[in-house]
């Protein structure tokens, strides 16, 4: 695996986050760094998401930034511009790849199908983005395709919870998964910044725990 790549392997869990007011950006991102959630996506899902990353970026000690929900080459350099580290897409296509290859920034490609896991690591990207995991087969599907696809590892996002957390992580061939159920939307209306850090500390030693359970 290219080192470029080796940010998304660095933590078991990558919260995604959806900023709806741009104030919350630099506040929620320590509170998240502060519980040991160090690799945020932040998603192109709400108007203030670009400058929420530049503040990010510019003001949060300790955070790995990325970006999320980038489906166009433009949306690429645009979130790479505002900070971004790694960059996330629910799909993929050839603009996508260029866009990566170029300024050698790790772009996690969405795939669930062999037929697309096949495109993704053809065009040369070692991870994929499952999503939508749990309505695309969720961990068996992902287990599944250690078969056909040995070298290929594998961030599962979409319903994953911990109540499912330990089916994901305990598959050899996932190296990370993304959520948001330690960001509930009440506490972020309420500002309650350590709540969210309480939460990302106990999904923090949850999924440390989970990690000595993988499989063979």
């Amino acid at each position: 695996m290219d080192d470029s790549y080796l940010v998304l392997t660095q933590t078991p869990i990558i919260p995604v986050i959806a900023i709806e007011q741009l104030e919350d950006a630099v506040p929620l991102a320590e509170a998240l760094v502060a519980g040991g959630l160090t690799h945020l996506e932040v998603t192109l899902r709400t108007e203030c998401a670009i400058a929420a990353m530049e503040l990010i970026a510019n003001k949060v000690t300790g955070a790995t930034l990325g970006a999320g929900t980038v489906t166009t080459s433009q949306q690429f350099a645009s979130t790479v511009s505002a900070g971004a580290q790694f960059v996330v897409s629910p799909g993929h296509n050839e603009a996508l790849f260029q866009a990566s290859l170029d300024t050698a920034i790790p772009l996690l490609p969405g795939a669930v199908t062999a037929s697309e896991i096949m495109r993704v690591t053809g065009a040369g990207f070692p991870i994929v983005k499952f999503f939508p995991a749990a309505t695309s087969g969720g961990h068996q599907a992902i287990r599944a395709f250690q078969g056909p696809f040995p070298g290929v590892n594998f961030i599962p996002t979409g319903g994953v919870n911990p109540d499912n957390l330990s089916s994901y992580l305990s598959l050899a061939n996932v190296v990370a998964v993304g959520g948001s159920w330690m960001l509930p939307t009440a506490l972020i209306r309420d500002k309650d910044w350590d709540g969210i850090t309480q939460l990302a500390a106990e999904a923090c030693n949850l999924a440390s725990s989970l990690q000595t359970s993988k499989e063979i």
